[in-house]
């Protein structure tokens, strides 16, 4: 009798649409087990995070840097646009303010100028602070290495940096110009030389015309000192040769004269003290030279300059003093000019000169 061994029981088929586990097919993955419960498709839940969670994040980051750098330049356009208001904000104050602001008072050309370029400045500094974060950011959700990358970019930065240290010389020179208020638009500067009013202002050029009419771009990294003419206050220096007549009545004369002009109505804004003849300067062959000064506002400097020197010239006419000193020009070499001729005949002063 043959023994028949007993057929092994037939392996349970699989059923093609028995559904998978969620937690094997995302292995715990919130967003995974979201999309597999929503879709059943196993291919997408296992690519949620490449083709959908990716994705979002990085828009996530670019909406964010977009919002953060609006709000950056709205609060600096409200800082700067607060100039054409009499309550400066400190940052764009100058260092010495020459006169505090009034209501209503129309903001000067310089002023608007100023704000306007240290803005632009602060709005692209911003922008590329807050636009290189993102791309950072962006970079590492796309799984690049950070650590080549910022290599790379720090050899570049130091490669542009060698090859144009003339530009970032002139910007960083344009910046500390404008924020220190060392000149302004209107104002009338001493660069070496050029020598005019300045008319436009920026951070790598400024643009000075001089007294021809000749217009100079100047490098604002190649300005070494700077005279400003316009800032503060100014003094008004006048030396006149008297030659060899009486010096006291000289001094009398002219300070009269000096004192006429301060007490004209249209000049004694433009006074900040009386003028004073202070006395003898310089003594030459061609006799004394008496100085006469004033301290004025640096606007009204030009003006009462051309108005005392139109005074003292008139005051030494009509006192007769001009004709003793052209006589005494004319004299002969050696001669002794008569007044230093006492009543003794001897050359001594006769009234005090100098």
């Amino acid at each position: 009798m043959l023994f028949r061994a007993p057929s092994p029981s037939p392996s349970p088929t699989p059923d093609i649409f028995t559904t998978p586990d969620v937690s094997k097919v995302c292995n715990t993955d919130v967003v995974c087990s979201r999309i597999y419960e929503w879709t059943g498709n196993q291919w997408l839940a296992n690519s949620s995070y490449v083709i959908i969670v990716k994705p979002l994040r990085i828009i996530g980051i670019i909406l964010v840097a977009m919002l953060i750098r609006w709000l950056l330049h709205r609060a600096i356009d409200r800082l700067t646009t607060s100039t054409s208001r009499a309550s400066m904000p400190a940052l764009l104050k100058p260092l010495k303010e020459r006169v505090a602001a009034e209501e209503g008072q129309f903001i000067p050309e310089r002023r608007r100028q100023r704000a306007e370029a240290i803005g632009s400045v602060l709005r692209s500094f911003v922008s590329a602070v807050v636009f290189t974060m993102a791309a950072l950011l962006v970079f590492g959700e796309l799984g690049f290495n950070l650590g080549p990358l910022l290599a790379s970019a720090g050899i570049v930065g130091v490669a542009l940096g060698f090859g144009a240290q003339s530009l970032v010389k002139d910007l960083i020179a344009g910046l500390f110009m404008l924020l220190e208020d060392q000149y302004g638009v209107g104002d009338t500067v001493d660069v070496g030389e050029a020598v005019g009013v300045v008319e436009t202002v920026g951070l790598r050029i400024t643009t000075v015309r001089d007294a021809r009419g000749v217009l100079w771009y100047i490098r604002n990294g190649e300005i070494v000192r700077v005279g400003n003419k316009s800032q503060g206050w100014a003094m008004v220096v006048i030396d006149i040769p008297i030659g060899f007549v009486n010096s006291e009545q000289a001094i009398a004369v002219l300070r009269e004269a000096a004192e006429a002009v301060a007490a004209e109505p249209e000049h004694q804004t433009e006074f900040l003290e009386p003028p004073d003849v202070v006395g003898v300067e310089q003594l030459t062959v061609d006799g004394a030279t008496i100085r006469t000064i004033a301290k004025t506002t640096a606007d009204g400097q030009v003006i009462v300059q051309r108005e005392l020197r139109r005074a003292l010239t008139e005051a030494l006419e009509s006192s007769g003093l001009s004709e003793r000193i052209a006589a005494s020009r004319l004299l002969p070499r050696g001669a002794v000019p008569p007044a230093y001729l006492g009543n003794s005949g001897t050359d001594q002063p006769a009234g005090g000169a100098t």
